[in-house]
C-alpha cells in the first residue's frame, strides 16, 4: 500500500478521482508516494508519483465522457460543457508535462540530484514522465474514437485500467504503465535512496523542511548546490498532519521528540500563507521554548519557496525577509505586554469579555504548545479572543510531560469540542532508541500515571513512545564521590564530544534541579569547571532577561533548568545532580518523575546521567548500573 498525502482524499474531490487515489493506494509499492493535487510552487497537478525504483511521474485527471470530445490535437482540445457550449482548453497531456517540467526545474538545481557526468550530463539522475487518466473512457472508446492517434498509449490510463471491479484491470498492468510513461530513455540502474527522496520533497515542498535546522546557502552556485546535501526533512507522517490539520480546532498528543512543535510551527507557517490578513498567535508556558519557536518561526519565514532564489554576483538574496503576521508569546509574557491584565484579573475579565464589557485584541489563529501546563481559565481567556468565525484553534500536548497539576476538561475551558479532531504522534523522532527506551522504563518505573498508560488514539492519558531505528550509544550513569569531582568529569566530556565527537559546543547541554543550597552553589561550581577546561557556556536559565536573549548557534555549551528545557531538543545533554531529585521541598513527586523524563527526553545522540548522593531516583540508577554490570559478567562467561 502505498503512502499517501494526504492521508485520504477530500470530500468534494471528482469520483473519478476518488477513485484512482484508491487504487494508486492500494496496489502501488509500500515505498511509493502519493501526493493528491500538492501545491508545488504555485501549481496544483492532480497526482504526483515518487517511488525509488520509477522515480517521479505526473498524473492529469479528466472526468470526459465521449460526448464531451468535439475536436482533438496534440496541443488543444474543444469541449461541449453540459450547457452545449464549445469551450478550449489546453491537451491533458500537455497540462501533464508542464506540470512534470516545471517540477523538474526546480529539481534540476540540486546537484545530489543530477547526473553530473555521461551522456545525460545534468539531466536528473531518476527518470521524470507524465500521463492523464480518463476516469470515464474505456479502451475500447479510445479504438473506436481514435483518440490514440492523438494521444500515445503508454501516456493515458482509461477506466478499465484503474477500476479493480472491470475484468480487464490487473495490478501488474497498471504499475506497468505507470513505469513506462516516460520522457527520457533511460531506466534507474539502482533504486533511489531515502535521502533522495526527501531531497525531492525537500524542494517541492517547502512546509516539509526542518527549518530550525535551515543554513544560509553560500552565494556560489557551484558551493550552494554541494551544501545542500545534508538536508533535513520532516518524516512523511509528519509532513501528512502539517498539511491535513485542516481548518477549526485540533488537538495533537504525542510523545517527546514527536515533532510537535515542529508541526505547530509549519501549520502556522501555512496558515500566515494561505491568510495573510490573519492575526495569528503561538503560545507556550516558557520563555525559553517562546525564544526558540520564535527563532524557528523566522527561519521559516525567511526561506524562500525555492532555496535557489539567489543572486549570486551580489550574494544577497532576491526575496527579502518580510514582516510576518505571527506572534509568538510566552503566556505571561503575553497577558503583560499584549493583554495588559495580570493573571489575577484573568475570571473578572472572561466575565466581562462574556458580557461584551470589555475590549481586547482577537485572533484569527490561535496555536497553543506544551497545552498540558495551561490552567482551565487561561484556555477559557483564549477561546474567548479567539475568531468565532474560523475558531482556528491548534492545541499540542504531551501528558507525560506535565509537571503542573491542572484538571483536563477542554470543552469545559475552550467551549470547543475535540472528538474526532485529534491527532496521536506515537514515534519518538529526536532521540536515538537507546535514550527512548532508558526515559521511558525510568518513568514507567516512577510515575503514578504508569497506569493510565494507553496507545489507542482516544483513550488513556498518556501515550507510550515508539522509537525509530536510529541507534545510539547507551546513557551513561556516573556517580562520584562529591559535586566538586562531578563538576570536573562533566567539563571533560564535554571537551571530549567537542574534540573527538565533534559535537559543536552550541548543541551539548547541561540540565539541572537545583541552583544552590545551603550546603552548595552548584552553578558557581560547575562554571568554574567549564571555565578551567576553556569552554564557553551560557546560563540560560540565570533570568528573565537570559532566557529572553537565548540564541541556541551561539558556540556555548547552555545550563537550563529542567522546566525552561521543555520543547528544546541538543544533541548531547548532562543532567547533574540527581541527587537532589526528587527534590526535598516538591510534595508532588509525580512532578518530579515528569521533570527528570523531559530532561532525559532533550538529548538526540548522547544523555550522561551524573550524581554525587543519595536519592529515591539514584537509587533506581544504581539498580540499572548493577543489573548492566550483571548482564556484562553473563555475557563474558558464556562468551
Amino acid at each position: 500500500m502505498a503512502f499517501t498525502v494526504p492521508e485520504s482524499i477530500r470530500s468534494t474531490a471528482t469520483a473519478g478521482e476518488r477513485l484512482l487515489f484508491r487504487t494508486l493506494k492500494t496496489y502501488l509499492p509500500d515505498d511509493y508516494i502519493v501526493y493528491y493535487e500538492p501545491n508545488i510552487h504555485g501549481k496544483r497537478p492532480d497526482f504526483v508519483i515518487i517511488g525509488p525504483d520509477l522515480g517521479l511521474v505526473v498524473l492529469e485527471v479528466k472526468d470526459y465522457t465521449k460526448n464531451t470530445l468535439f475536436q482533438l490535437n496534440q496541443d488543444e482540445w474543444t469541449l461541449v460543457t453540459s450547457s452545449g457550449e464549445q469551450t478550449k482548453t489546453k491537451s491533458p497531456i500537455k497540462q501533464a508535462r508542464d506540470y512534470t517540467f516545471h517540477i523538474v526545474d526546480a529539481l534540476k538545481k540540486d546537484r545530489s540530484l543530477v547526473q553530473l557526468e555521461g551522456k545525460y550530463q545534468f539531466q536528473l539522475k531518476f527518470p521524470y514522465g507524465f500521463g492523464a487518466v480518463f476516469t470515464r473512457l474505456y479502451q475500447k472508446d479510445f479504438i473506436e474514437e481514435g483518440l490514440y492517434s492523438v494521444i500515445e498509449p503508454s501516456l493515458c490510463l482509461t477506466r478499465d485500467e484503474i477500476d479493480p471491479e472491470k475484468e480487464a484491470f490487473s495490478e501488474e498492468n497498471l504499475v506497468e504503465k505507470i513505469m513506462n510513461m516516460f520522457v527520457v530513455p533511460y531506466r534507474l540502474r539502482e533504486p533511489l535512496m531515502k535521502e533522495d527522496m526527501d531531497a525531492i520533497r525537500y524542494h517541492l515542498f517547502p512546509e516539509v523542511r526542518i527549518s530550525a535546522e535551515f543554513k544560509q546557502p553560500v552565494p556560489y552556485q557551484d558551493q550552494l548546490l554541494l551544501s545542500l546535501h545534508d538536508i533535513k526533512a520532516m518524516d512523511l507522517h509528519q509532513e501528512n498532519l502539517a498539511k491535513q490539520i485542516g481548518s477549526q480546532n485540533r488537538l495533537i498528543r504525542g510523545v517527546a521528540g514527536s515533532g510537535k512543535t515542529l508541526i505547530l510551527a509549519s501549520r502556522a507557517k501555512l496558515l500566515a500563507k494561505e491568510h495573510p490578513d490573519w492575526n495569528i498567535l503561538i503560545l507556550c508556558y516558557n520563555i525559553s521554548l517562546a525564544r526558540s519557536i520564535e527563532q524557528m518561526i523566522h527561519h521559516m519565514m525567511k526561506e524562500p519557496d525555492s532555496l535557489f532564489d539567489f543572486d549570486f554576483t551580489s550574494g544577497e538574496e532576491v526575496i527579502q525577509s518580510n514582516p510576518h503576521n505571527i506572534k509568538v508569546r510566552n503566556f505571561h509574557a503575553w497577558l503583560k505586554n499584549d493583554l495588559n491584565i495580570q493573571e489575577r484579573d484573568i475570571p473578572t475579565i472572561i466575565e466581562k469579555l462574556e458580557k461584551g464589557e470589555a475590549i481586547l485584541p482577537m485572533y484569527d489563529a490561535v496555536l497553543i504548545d506544551e497545552g498540558q501546563d495551561f490552567e482551565g481559565d487561561w484556555f477559557q481567556l483564549v477561546s474567548n479572543l479567539l475568531n468565532p468565525d474560523t475558531k482556528s484553534l491548534l492545541l499540542v500536548e504531551d501528558r507525560a510531560q506535565t509537571i503542573y497539576k491542572r484538571k483536563r476538561s477542554y470543552v469545559q475551558d475552550t467551549g470547543l469540542s475535540f472528538q474526532g479532531r485529534s491527532k496521536v504522534l506515537s514515534i519518538n523522532y529526536r532521540n536515538t532508541a537507546q535514550i527512548v527506551k532508558f526515559a521511558w522504563e525510568f518513568y514507567q518505573n516512577k510515575s503514578k500515571l504508569k497506569n493510565k498508560v494507553v496507545s489507542k488514539e482516544h483513550e488513556g492519558e498518556i501515550i507510550a513512545p515508539q522509537s525509530t531505528r536510529r541507534k545510539g550509544a547507551e546513557p551513561a550513569i556516573i556517580k562520584t564521590d562529591n559535586f566538586f569531582h562531578e563538576a570536573k568529569f562533566v567539563a571533560r566530556q564535554i571537551k571530549k564530544l567537542h574534540e573527538e565527537k565533534k559535537v559543536p559546543l552550541s548543541e551539548i547541554l547541561i540540565l539541572y534541579r537545583v541552583k544552590k543550597t545551603y550546603k552548595m552553589d552548584y552553578i558557581s561550581v560547575l562554571r568554574r569547571s567549564l571555565e578551567q577546561d576553556g569552554i564557553g557556556y551560557y546560563w540560560l536559565t540565570e533570568n528573565s532577561e537570559t532566557k529572553r536573549a537565548f540564541e541556541k548557534d551561539d558556540n556555548r555549551v547552555k545550563i537550563s533548568t529542567i522546566d525552561s528545557s521543555k520543547g528544546l531538543d541538543f544533541q548531547a545533554v548532562f543532567i547533574v545532580n540527581i541527587d537532589n531529585m526528587p527534590f526535598a521541598l516538591e510534595e508532588d513527586k509525580e512532578r518530579e518523575a515528569s521533570l527528570l523524563y523531559i530532561g532525559m527526553t532533550r538529548a538526540k545522540e548522547f544523555l550522561c546521567l551524573s550524581y554525587s548522593g543519595e536519592s529515591e531516583f539514584t537509587r533506581y540508577l544504581d539498580q540499572v548500573e548493577a543489573h548492566k554490570k550483571l548482564v556484562r559478567s553473563e555475557d563474558e562467561r558464556s562468551g
